[in-house]
């Protein structure tokens, strides 16, 4: 686990604590690490959990399918990001979402209980991985809201432009790739995926957008 340290660091939960105290922090908080194959669950509705996961390796979906199979992926997890969070209170309940490997990740695990409690000898480390992880749950809430603004779009071509926005100015650039294929990109913004696809081609013959698989380039 300690090749992940130089990793760990520039995570959120981690911001701010040098590398030597990562490592003892390490025992302290129990942590663990799991690999996942591709299409594994990490995390399965109705699971109820007692850690706070990092994501040091891979890519991982938050998703939800219904009854008929049909799936809505709520987020992207991605290298150094920080899942499960929402769960640290006491009786927050069973995991709502699937969390899935699209590709091999490795996983590392810390004791929520041992992150919200300090240590008997306060260290200002501990202190401050307590304060991050108030940090993450904010920015969590912050993703969720972003969402919901593509969601809140009444057409596809709306939720498309919505996102695909978004993701130029996270990008700092007009052409960008996205995380998904167009099947996950349509499950993302919840709309039918030949629709969507119909959509951009429009869009393109409009002047508005180029594209190639996932590289985009707004126009």
């Amino acid at each position: 686990m300690k090749k992940y340290i130089p990793l760990l660091k520039n995570t959120l939960l981690f911001s701010g604590v040098g590398e030597d105290e990562i490592s003892a922090m390490l025992s302290c908080l129990q942590a663990r690490s799991g690999t996942y194959g591709k299409g594994e669950y990490v995390l399965r509705q109705g699971e109820h959990i007692g850690d706070i996961m990092v994501l040091v390796s891979g890519k991982l979906h938050v998703q939800c399918d219904d009854y008929w199979g049909n799936r809505s992926i709520i987020s992207v997890i991605g290298v150094g990001e920080m899942f499960g969070e929402s769960y640290a209170a006491p009786e927050s309940g069973a995991v709502v979402n699937d969390v899935l490997a699209v590709e091999e990740s490795v996983v590392m695990f810390f004791d929520i209980k041992r992150i919200i409690t300090v240590c008997s000898s306060a260290c200002r480390f501990h202190s401050l991985v307590v304060q991050n992880l108030f940090y993450a749950l904010s920015e969590h809430n912050r993703k969720l809201i972003q969402k919901l603004g593509f969601m809140s779009r009444r057409t596809t071509r709306e939720k498309l432009i919505a996102y695909l926005s978004e993701e130029a100015k996270r990008h700092n650039s007009s052409e960008f790739t996205i995380p998904f294929n167009r099947q996950q990109l349509a499950d993302y913004l919840s709309v039918d995926r030949s629709a969507m696809s119909g959509e951009l081609c429009r869009m393109r013959d409009d002047g508005m957008v180029e594209f190639e698989r996932s590289r985009f380039r707004l126009l």
